[in-house]
């Protein structure tokens, strides 16, 4: 009889574990797909709440930009009153918030309930990770639990695109939003059976930060916007970014000042942590805006319906979610600064086949393979950006860190969303004042959208570029500073 307890109890405590995963897995995949759920659906949504061609695109703005630019005040305040009543509360609105999006009747109501999403997400969204860090043991449980949460956060933006051409093209865009209601109403009820709640700590609410943060950001992404459509020498386009910039500084400033900052400034002090903001900021950067960009090549160059589109990006989405078992196989013998290392040049090797698509190229290989190397190298490279995003933090600091790994998602989005449309209006410019009169013109304008959609995802090329050399320099500074800690720890073994 006892022989068997302890048997009986390590079944019980997997089984614990393994809800409490689910519900924080549920939770942030439901977060992260919103994000990309509407880009196979707008023109759909265009046509039905009769958006404008340029509103259109902030169908998908009002929600990364709330969502990115409240995440620290969400994570700052997970840490005051508790992260899983926070939690509870951001599932909470998110559902009704998603509700009210489904029945959205004019373009104003969709975009200020995608707007409460992106708020709502903001809360919920760093209290998960943070949950996950107290829920699992550091080790192989951690490990693995990591590699699922990344996995979601790094797949779940093409899930969204292949969900959301399935919803639009069998039922309706709206179920897009729908979906959301009953994931939350099962989230709301295993929360508090199931989830720890952490210790609540006495702070304040840093306002100022959340909202120079905030209006910081969208400054900045209008004015890459409108730079596409009317140029950089506008006086919008300058005034975006010069409004961005000031806001942006009064952050740094206010952080540096303030007695209890959204963002503790000391969390960048790590050289780990800082290349690991700066590297997913830039990866995930090049991988939004290569969704956008080639969502529009395969329905308007090569003719794909939006179901199509969406199951066009499977290779990538399977093989993504096949490393979260490959990962932890790979981690304890290569290590996490190989796999790292080896996963950003596996995507920048697939971003720069992708970028040599033209109007005669064929799904396979030219673009089913490149996918799936992207697929591979984001599944390979996520799960350690995520470790050295929230590597060695003070409990006390565990939800900032958390939601700076979010912001720097959510961000690097947008930011690279907006910087490459800017490369996109100006090669597709030709294209959109072609006339469409005759075959042949049509057939001209085939080919320079496919050019401009080349030229974009060029830029992702670049972003992943970009991404390689800070990670690269992160594994060089890490290997410095572990080789100057070895003769002091010879020196203490010597004098003991």
């Amino acid at each position: 009889m006892s022989a068997s307890q302890p048997i009986r109890q390590k079944t019980i405590s997997s089984s614990y574990s393994s809800l409490v995963l689910t519900i924080i897995i549920a939770c942030q995949l439901m977060i992260v797909l919103d994000a990309s759920i509407v880009i196979t659906a707008l023109p759909e949504i265009g046509g039905t709440l009769h958006f404008s061609s340029a509103s259109l695109s902030w169908v998908q703005n009002a929600y990364t930009l709330t969502f990115g630019g409240l995440l620290l005040l969400g994570a700052r305040t997970g840490d005051i009153l508790g992260r899983r009543r926070v939690f509870m509360v951001g599932i909470g609105l998110f559902t009704v918030a998603s509700l009210f999006a489904g029945l959205s009747q004019s373009a104003e109501w969709l975009l200020i309930a995608r707007a409460v999403q992106g708020i709502a997400a903001a809360f919920a969204a760093p209290s998960t990770l943070a949950l996950l860090m107290i829920s699992f043991r550091e080790g192989h449980e951690r490990t693995r639990a990591v590699a699922l949460y990344s996995a979601v956060s790094g797949a779940g933006g093409s899930v969204g695109l292949v969900l959301g051409g399935v919803l639009t093209d069998l039922i309706s865009w709206r179920w897009g939003m729908y979906i959301n209601v009953p994931i939350g109403v099962a989230l709301l009820v295993l929360a508090p059976r199931f989830l720890p709640e952490t210790q609540r700590q006495n702070g304040r609410f840093d306002f100022t930060g959340a909202v120079t943060s905030t209006l910081g950001m969208t400054a900045l992404v209008y004015g890459f916007v409108r730079a596409a459509a009317d140029g950089w020498s506008e006086s919008g386009t300058v005034l975006s970014f010069v409004a961005g910039a000031v806001l942006l500084t009064v952050f740094i400033l206010n952080e540096w000042r303030a007695e209890q900052p959204i963002t503790p400034l000391r969390l960048f002090a790590s050289r780990q942590r800082s290349g690991a903001y700066a590297a997913r900021l830039l990866f995930v950067g090049g991988m939004s805006a290569t969704f956008f960009f080639l969502t529009q090549f395969l329905q308007k160059v090569l003719g794909f319906s939006a179901l199509e589109a969406g199951f066009a990006f499977l290779p990538m989405t399977a093989v993504m979610f096949a490393m979260v078992y490959v990962v932890p196989l790979l981690l304890p013998r290569l290590g996490s600064a190989r796999l790292l290392i080896g996963g950003v040049l596996t995507a920048f090797i697939g971003m720069a086949w992708l970028s040599r698509i033209s109007e005669d190229s064929l799904y396979f290989p030219q673009l089913a393979m490149p996918l799936m190397l992207l697929g591979i190298g984001a599944g390979l490279a996520f799960i350690p950006l995520t470790s050295a995003g929230i590597a060695g933090v003070a409990p006390s600091d565990a939800g900032a860190a958390s939601g700076l790994v979010n912001v720097a998602h959510q961000v690097g989005g947008s930011l690279g969303l907006a910087i490459l449309v800017t490369v996109f209006g100006t090669a597709s410019r030709t294209a959109a004042n072609h006339p469409l009169v005759d075959a042949s013109s049509q057939l001209e304008a085939r080919h320079e959208l496919a050019h401009a959609v080349a030229m974009s995802i060029t830029g992702s090329a670049v972003f992943m570029a970009l991404a390689l050399a800070v990670v690269i320099m992160m594994a060089l500074r890490l290997r410095v500073d572990v080789a100057r800690r070895e003769p002091l720890r010879s020196r203490k073994a010597e004098q003991m």
